[in-house]
């Protein structure tokens, strides 16, 4: 989170280590709390909510799995990766879990975000095209708890990165593009122990 004006000192909290695929060897990334200079969450700390959640139902053993989607952009940050400039692709239909040049768009960098999530432990289940070129989805889980957040968070943050790589940008927008285009979400699923 941001520091405030009056008093900037804000403290991480390391809660959960990851491999680091980019610089690889005994290098880690660390997923981490914000917490004011009193040592209370800081405002944006939206995890340590989550944890006080979490422990009161550990008994239920929640299991979550995230269906994330999100869209690449080429790197001017408009323009939809493989998208004619200031156009638009053919109709939505051959697109969703397609394969071939003429469908799909970014695929390099929905593969090397894989290998990377793996590298690292984040607990990645497959992925694939989605109903707008351009736009990919992928899945993490099933993970217990507070792990979920931690997992999905570090998984698109990787996502990130691996886009730099290949010069695209990656939006989360839920709606990316106006009109009757498909819209991109971040879908839930969860079970308990009673549920299994």
């Amino acid at each position: 989170g941001q520091s405030d004006g009056e008093n900037s000192d804000v403290y991480l909290k390391p809660v959960a280590i990851f491999r680091d695929p980019f610089r690889r060897g005994d290098n880690i990334l660390v997923m981490c709390e914000c917490y004011t200079f009193d040592d209370k969450p800081h405002p944006t700390n939206k995890r340590s909510e989550c944890l006080s959640v979490m422990d009161r139902v550990a008994e239920e053993h929640p299991w979550f799995g995230i269906e994330q989607e999100y869209t690449l952009y080429e790197s001017d940050g408009i323009t939809p990766l493989g998208w004619p400039v200031n156009g638009f692709p053919g109709p939505q239909g051959p697109y969703y879990c397609a394969v071939g040049a003429q469908n799909v768009f970014g695929r390099k960098v929905v593969e090397a975000h894989y290998r990377a999530c793996m590298f690292a432990g984040v607990r990645i289940a497959g992925s694939n095209a989605e109903v707008m070129p351009s736009q990919w989805e992928y899945q993490v889980g099933p993970c217990e708890g507070i792990d979920m957040g931690d997992h999905l968070w570090v998984s698109r943050w990787i996502l990130c990165r691996v886009a730099e790589e290949f010069n695209v940008v990656v939006s989360f927008d839920p709606k990316p593009k106006a009109g009757e285009w498909n819209g991109a979400g971040c879908h839930t699923n969860i079970s308990t122990l009673k549920m299994r």
